[in-house]
């Protein structure tokens, strides 16, 4: 029996084909690992700087051309060593020289990048010039609110616009999200972006080395870091963004801030038209909004939903979010003004008559 087993585990064909399974699985999970690898490889690509993909390529030509140099000084020791020697340390000697030429090449991008025609202006180096200072960098929350499209449209931002590849980066991370609100969101952003891109110019990624990526920096962070060396301004509606930049000393153009100094005045006694869609957090009270977006409490304002009425504005209140108007309807206000009216004539004191004189004389 024990003869029998060692016959087959010593058989040349079931030996070849155990190994060939074996390599064939190896194999399997050598080439998901490689090409999740080759995929990460072409994203880090994809967003590395221009002047970065320069010197790379640049590096990894030098190295193989050093190589290529060295190939006859090795060709000489055939002779004396064994004949695999030879290909390894050109192996060796291509990776080493290749990885040396890269860092060098790095080292010095900014030099490299000047030395190409036309790459001063296309990119600026490391100093991306005076034509970008005062530039307004957009983040990632004003992009997906839309309404900066329509205030470039109208020319009140002046100087260049620009979006950093890592805001792009978020968009699309939000736009491949599995939550559909938030995929909805990133959408909206990246059609944003199109046509913003084909009403005025946008620059893009440009000068993102100006600012490099640190290991588990925030967007944010980074976005601070960048207006800082570029010397622009961020345009945001994210109020805890307009507070660290301010706090840095980067100037800041808040959208939510544009749209209340737009807002029409509305001063206690004038009458507005609103129609009361819901009930608002105390009781008889009902909520309505103006057409730019202020909320309108109408007091006894409860029975009115669904229909249109005319308030008397009682008091404004400037809150975080925008201003709150506070009201009653206009029958309700003119019947408590002539109460009003009627108590200041019960109370207020009559003229005495002059003793001795009557009404007639």
């Amino acid at each position: 029996m024990q003869g029998e087993m060692m016959r087959v585990l010593v058989n040349p064909r079931l030996c070849i084909l155990g190994w060939s399974v074996i390599g064939g699985l190896l194999g399997i999970l050598a080439y998901k690992s490689f090409l999740y690898r080759l995929i990460g490889f072409a994203e880090e690509l994809k967003r590395m700087p221009p002047d970065d993909k320069v010197a790379l390529m640049l590096g990894v030509v030098l190295g193989l051309v050093l190589t290529a140099l060295l190939v006859p000084v090795l060709n000489v020791l055939r002779a004396s060593v064994h004949p695999a020697v030879v290909p390894m340390l050109m192996v060796l000697a291509a990776l080493v020289l290749v990885y040396l030429s890269v860092q060098a090449s790095l080292s010095m991008k900014a030099e490299l990048w000047r030395l190409l025609p036309g790459a001063r202006t296309a990119s600026g180096g490391t100093d991306p010039g005076p034509e970008m200072r005062g530039c307004k960098i957009l983040d990632t929350n004003v992009i997906i609110d839309g309404r900066i499209a329509d205030i470039c449209a109208t020319g009140f931002l002046q100087g260049p616009i620009y979006v950093p590849g890592f805001v792009l980066d978020e968009l699309q991370q939000i736009a491949d999200s599995a939550d559909q609100l938030k995929r909805a969101r990133g959408r909206r952003g990246l059609d944003m972006l199109n046509q913003m891109q084909k009403e005025m110019p946008l620059i893009v990624r440009t000068f993102d080395h100006v600012a490099p990526e640190e290991r588990g920096e925030a967007v944010d962070a980074r976005l601070v870091r960048l207006a800082r060396a570029l010397g622009g301004q961020i345009v945001t509606n994210d109020a805890n963004l307009n507070k660290v930049a301010t706090l840095q000393g980067v100037e800041v153009l808040n959208v939510n801030e544009l749209a209340n100094a737009l807002k029409p005045v509305v001063m206690p006694g004038e009458e507005l038209e609103v129609r009361v869609i819901k009930e608002g957090r105390e009781p008889n009270q009902g909520i309505a909004y103006l057409d730019d977006g202020t909320m309108v409490v109408v007091e006894n304002g409860k029975r009115y939903i669904g229909e249109t009425v005319t308030i008397c504005v009682g008091s404004v209140i400037q809150t975080v979010a925008g201003k709150m108007i506070f009201g009653v309807p206009r029958d309700q206000a003119e019947a408590e003004q002539e109460q009003m009216d009627r108590n200041l004539r019960a109370y207020t004191p009559h003229r005495p008559r002059r003793p001795g004189r009557t009404p007639n004389s």
